[in-house]
């Protein structure tokens, strides 16, 4: 076969194997992280199951749309106390995780959007009904979680899919999910009221200019109109290097300053959402290219760029900042792995925007990544890749993994990752 027939039969097959995984991991209290037997992960995740959910929306598949409805159920009834949604739940065992050694706040976040996407694409609204409460108490608790009530979210270290770095603070990717998950409760008040809920509409358009403002720094010297903070701004522009400033969105702030590393995913979503302007999205895609952050002989995104390495002022903090064994080594983990499951979303960004050239060389990336062998067996769909040795890594058969396979392949044929609020 040449290349084009290689690569159109690898395209069909890490299709076809996503889709059997997919289906691996359903159970009937929901999508699995992975059907392993190691550690945790065979479990009910919020957030896992919440992105293997969308990725089942956008196949129409009964049976794994079905699976998303029963994720979302198993989480509403273990709710905690104070309206925390779990990280994950042991069903078998009768065990309810709200995080480690922090809680993790995109569970609640990845929940409500889990909730409000299953009903844009099904008009579900008996399951809506029954889920209003809880998705009522989790919007509660992510308001107190803003603590000075001026819409970001705070989220200690590990709070959140990336839950061994050391990011914390205003964290981009996670005002991104509450971005998203406040659009969508907008368009369920609007649904059930046949009216707006103009406090709500106006949180969620002052949390986007908020965003705009605060997590890009461009090359003028005014002061943006919705600063989060004077000082702290103007002292982390003033410290942003030639490589980030004007070239990518920042990952985090806190009191202590800004974090200045690429996180992909953040930089992914700030895109599809419709946060970043064409420039803007421009100059990201041009940092990727001009810095090397994707490696040229696997088209895998990594979590974070630049790699943390021993020599690193970070590095003391990063090897602390682990559950049970460490697991960022450079180019390992959070630290450098490359992640099919980001890239899956970075397709979707491309595919939306018109780039389907790009956006197929990245598929081919995750199906190549997740075709890697683990133990002697191929397609291990590992958690994440070597980002030197372009080896698999971390749990074998992850869901999101696959899902990040499918999200790509549907959002190459025209449909969208989220779908729009109904007025």
């Amino acid at each position: 076969m040449n290349e084009q027939q290689t690569n159109e039969a690898l395209l069909s097959d890490g299709y076809d194997r996503a889709i059997a995984l997919l289906r691996e991991c359903s159970s009937e209290d929901g999508f699995l992280a992975s059907p392993s037997l190691r550690d945790n992960y065979r479990r009910v995740w919020a957030r896992d199951g919440v992105i293997m959910g969308l990725a089942a929306l956008m196949t129409g598949d009964r049976e794994l749309v079905g699976t998303l409805r029963h994720t979302l159920v198993t989480l509403a009834h273990h709710q905690g106390p104070q309206g925390e949604i779990p990280s994950n739940v042991d069903t078998a065992a009768g065990r309810v995780s709200y995080g480690g050694t922090t809680g993790r706040v995109d569970a609640d976040l990845w929940f409500l959007i889990g909730c409000c996407q299953y009903w844009h694409a099904t008009g579900d609204d008996d399951f809506l009904n029954d889920m209003l409460p809880v998705m009522e108490r989790v919007r509660f608790l992510l308001g107190a979680w803003e603590f000075n009530n001026r819409g970001l979210l705070y989220v200690p270290q590990t709070g959140d899919w990336a839950d061994e770095y050391i990011h914390h603070g205003y964290v981009l990717y996670d005002q991104l999910l509450y971005l998203q998950a406040q659009q969508d409760l907008c368009a369920v008040h609007r649904h059930l009221h046949e009216s707006s809920d103009h406090v709500l509409e106006e949180k969620t358009t002052h949390l986007k200019h908020v965003i705009r403002d605060n997590y890009w720094f461009d090359d003028g010297n005014e002061l943006p109109d919705d600063v989060y903070h004077e000082v702290l701004y103007r002292k982390g522009k003033a410290a942003a290097c030639d490589h980030c400033a004007n070239h990518h969105w920042m990952s985090f702030f806190s009191p202590q300053g800004y974090g200045y590393r690429f996180d992909s995913l953040a930089n992914v979503l700030v895109s599809l959402l419709d946060v970043a302007d064409d420039q803007q999205r421009a100059r990201v895609d041009a940092f990727l290219i001009d810095e090397g952050v994707v490696p040229d002989d696997m088209s895998v995104m990594p979590a974070f760029y630049p790699v943390i390495q021993p020599v690193d002022e970070d590095w003391r903090d990063l090897q602390m900042s682990f559950s049970y064994t460490f697991k960022n080594q450079p180019h390992e983990y959070h630290n450098g792995g490359l992640w099919p499951m980001v890239t899956g979303f970075y397709v979707a960004d491309l595919a939306a925007r018109g780039k389907q050239d790009e956006a197929r060389r990245y598929l081919l990336g995750i199906h190549r990544a997740n075709a890697l062998e683990m133990d002697g067996d191929p397609w291990s769909f590992p958690e994440y890749v070597h980002g030197q040795r372009f080896t698999a890594g971390g749990t074998r058969h992850q869901g999101w993994s696959a899902a990040g396979a499918v999200i790509g392949h549907h959002a190459l044929e025209g449909t969208p990752l989220f779908r729009a609020g109904k007025s």
